[in-house]
């Protein structure tokens, strides 16, 4: 498991052991759709444990930090 190096993270439960940076911006409701977290996300607005991530589909897994827009949250596998 990662450290999360945001103590303010939210947390962001999901049913398996990973998912998609696209679908976790959605489900942590961040984004609207699929075209504005892959707008989001290519213009390097997205951290992912405290670095840029500029790939929609990169796999998050437990302990990943995600912050954009002031906003923190820490993916939490097999919870949902």
């Amino acid at each position: 498991m990662t450290e999360t190096n945001a103590p303010d993270a939210q947390p962001l439960p999901i049913r398996d052991e990973s998912i998609r940076l696209g679908q976790a911006l959605k489900l942590a409701s961040l984004v609207e759709d699929g075209a504005m977290a892959r707008d989001v996300v290519t213009d390097g607005l997205v951290t992912v444990n405290g670095a840029v991530e500029t790939r929609r589909g990169a796999q998050l897994h437990d302990g990943d930090v995600v912050e954009f827009a002031g906003e923190a949250f820490v993916v939490q596998a097999g919870q949902a």
